[in-house]
């Protein structure tokens, strides 16, 4: 643990069932919102979207929407919903949805009236690393899935499609001043999705924990975290309708994000956005999973000291195995976890990923966002990059 740290989360946190109805009474940042949303049908088809819609009216607040956004959000549409925020004088942005919709919302805030373009702010690959000078608009996040804890932090990654970068990037004003976490909105979520994301937030809170930049806060969210995924995910795969389940995970995932503002991801995450940037019908939870057994069998080979704590966490008795074997016993608590949520069949293969690519996968982990392999217990080379890449398609 680390006893030098910044803690930092300003968010006014709503959370519960039904809560999402506050928003009608709640003091909202602006008069009039840009609601970004997928282009997928889940906001209409469930509803969701007119309830926003309707409690913004019920505060006298206008609303226009933007309904482009992909699972892998990219740069043309966080330039184009920028610019229907300006054309339309929005001055606050309401992220509606999985954390792409909310992620895609946090970049539009930054670019309404920040000049140039997106890339020019990212610090990382081809990025330009300018400093965001302008006033980003305030954000009121509202997830209707169990996975990135963008509610609870200020990261949002986006895909650069020409350059195959997928990176992420944040600063103190891109938290959202408002996250409401309503697990209702999360009950029809499909299985292997309910899956994925709540996966997602898994490893969010593993690698957080086992960052150099831990700290007690982030220590305390990531392990919590672990314990309720672990107990709870194969419930809501198996039965999405289970609310004590999607509630537990809904927490889980929103303090999953919690660890991200505290401490950071590792370079896991590093690795699975060269995936999804390489072939971006990857879904980020999955490939996470796709990565994890051969990722975090390495770590814990190479830097064991923490995977005890990680297995504990996830319902294993450690005081009862030899000391040498405590951290691969969260390996096979993994791997059975996997099994557990119907995720033991995924197979990189399954993707446009070919083996022959892990050097080029290894490249892109590296450059796009090597920040976080500086982050790692145990600092890899390209060739133990590599090699692990190689282990996830051999799997």
């Amino acid at each position: 643990m680390n006893t030098s740290f910044n803690y930092f989360i300003p968010t006014n946190i709503i959370f519960g069932a039904g809560r999402v109805k506050e928003l009608a009474t709640v003091t909202l940042p602006g008069t009039k919102a840009l609601i970004v949303i997928s282009s997928g049908t889940s906001m209409k088809k469930f509803g969701y979207l007119d309830k926003v819609v309707d409690a913004l009216k019920a505060q006298k607040v206008e609303a226009v929407i933007f309904n482009k956004i992909l699972p892998n959000p990219i740069v043309d549409h966080v330039k184009e919903g920028a610019q229907m925020a300006r054309d339309n004088g929005c001055d606050f942005i309401v992220g509606l949805g999985g954390g792409s919709s909310i992620d895609a919302a946090k970049s539009i805030a930054i670019m309404v009236n920040n000049p140039g373009e997106y890339w020019d702010y990212i610090a990382g690959g081809t990025g330009k690393a300018q400093p965001v000078t302008e006033k980003v608009l305030p954000l009121i996040a509202i997830p209707t899935t169990a996975g990135t804890g963008t509610e609870a932090d200020p990261w949002t990654v986006i895909t650069n499609m020409e350059t195959q970068e997928k990176i992420g990037f944040g600063i103190p004003e891109t938290f959202p001043v408002i996250s409401i976490v309503d697990p209702e909105l999360m009950l029809s979520v499909p299985a292997h999705l309910t899956a994925y994301q709540g996966m997602d937030a898994f490893f969010h809170a593993a690698e957080g924990y086992l960052a150099t930049v831990n700290q007690p806060a982030s220590d305390l969210f990531a392990l919590d975290s672990v314990r309720l995924i672990t107990e709870n995910l194969a419930a809501a795969v198996k039965d999405g309708t289970n609310m004590e389940a999607r509630t537990a995970l809904a927490w889980a995932s929103t303090q999953s994000g919690m660890v991200e503002s505290t401490s950071c991801c590792i370079s896991q995450h590093s690795m699975e956005h060269a995936l999804s940037a390489f072939d971006p019908a990857v879904p980020h939870g999955a490939g996470l999973i796709l990565l994890s057994v051969s990722y975090f069998t390495f770590m814990a080979q190479k830097a064991p000291e923490r995977f005890p704590a990680l297995a504990q966490a996830m319902g294993v008795d450690v005081s009862k195995l030899p000391e040498s074997e405590r951290p691969m016993a969260f390996i096979t608590a993994l791997k059975q976890l996997i099994k557990d949520i119907d995720c033991d069949e995924l197979n990189l293969n399954d993707f446009k990923l070919d083996k022959s690519q892990a050097g080029a996968l290894a490249d892109n982990a590296m450059t796009a966002m090597g920040f976080l392999f500086t982050l790692d217990p145990y600092q890899m080379n390209k060739d133990e990059v590599v090699g692990i890449f190689e282990s996830a398609f051999d799997a």
